[in-house]
């Protein structure tokens, strides 16, 4: 539970860090995060011993964890630009919808099967999507795109065959040479900010790939020893801090249209999560042992 905690906790607090790399744009940043990810999991595998698990993988695991890397990738440039740029209730959206959105993957690709709470609570989100995309004159665009990457990165990772952290390795080294060639061209050029910000700054774009690094193995950590019932439920942890950082920190204005679209997705959450309760609930009355009656002695009177 505390590894889970502090995992969505970190994710929680991601808006508050990433503006302190500016001037660094976007893409200068996600390409920052790739490469010290990559080289800090590269010591981190190295360590731990664990080369020989992907020098052993076939090449489908290998095309799989190219796919992950890509899409992870994605995802956090998403995510760099919604927080740049103030879009920070996107941001929150888009990790509302990841859970829903994971679970219709589920049904799809998976073949796992819906029980009626969980069908209602995925009819209810796509009303609220539809409501913010059709109704508020501004389709949620980013949220929609952090939702679909990160789903698809799930479904990926469900089906890879290797470690958790020899799998992050493989992610961030298969994409770390184009962000690589991208630092390189930047700094080469002088649009980059490695070098002309300051050495506060070069610590700080080092940092992202730690600050990448330690929630992803802390989530992974807390995903071996703790129900998935409970992971989905402290899951929702992240979003909500990320809406209370959009309202009381960027003060971004939402219309009454794009509120009544986020009640309308927490409904939907608030559906999914009454369902883990109810379940998680129904399996410990089933393991709980049933309490056999004592039978006492007889005692028999001496003569």
């Amino acid at each position: 539970m505390v590894y889970g905690l502090l995992a969505y906790l970190l994710w929680g607090l991601f808006p508050a860090f990433f503006p302190l790399l500016l001037p660094a744009g976007p893409v200068e940043i996600l390409a920052h995060r790739v490469v010290w990810t990559a080289v800090i999991m590269t010591v981190v595998l190295t360590f731990l011993g664990g080369w020989r698990e992907l020098r052993q993988a076939s090449g489908r695991t290998w095309l799989q964890l190219i796919a992950a890397g890509v899409l992870i990738s994605s995802n956090w440039g998403i995510y760099i630009l919604a927080v740049n740029t103030n879009h920070v209730a996107d941001a929150a959206l888009g990790y509302f919808i990841n859970p829903l959105l994971s679970v219709v993957l589920a049904v799809v690709f998976l073949r796992e099967r819906l029980n009626r709470l969980q069908l209602v609570s995925v009819s209810i989100a796509a009303v609220g999507v539809i409501q913010l995309t059709f109704l508020s004159g501004q389709a949620p665009v980013m949220a929609l795109a952090m939702a679909i990457t990160f789903g698809l990165y799930g479904l990926v990772k469900k089906q890879v065959q290797v470690s958790a952290t020899a799998s992050l390795t493989a992610e961030t080294l298969v994409i770390a040479p184009l962000g690589l060639v991208f630092i390189i061209w930047l700094e080469s050029t002088g649009q980059g900010t490695f070098v002309s910000e300051g050495p506060l700054h070069s610590t700080l774009l080092v940092v992202s790939g730690l600050i990448t690094m330690i929630p992803l193995l802390l989530f992974g950590m807390a995903a071996k020893r703790l129900p998935l019932s409970t992971i989905g439920m402290i899951q929702y942890m992240t979003p909500t801090m990320q809406m209370l950082w959009a309202l009381f920190i960027t003060q971004e204005h939402l219309s009454p249209a794009r509120w009544a679209g986020f009640i309308i997705i927490w409904v939907a959450v608030a559906v999914y999560l009454f369902d883990l309760t109810r379940r998680a609930r129904r399996a410990r009355k089933r393991d709980e042992p049933r309490s056999v009656p004592t039978r006492h002695p007889v005692e028999v009177p001496q003569q």
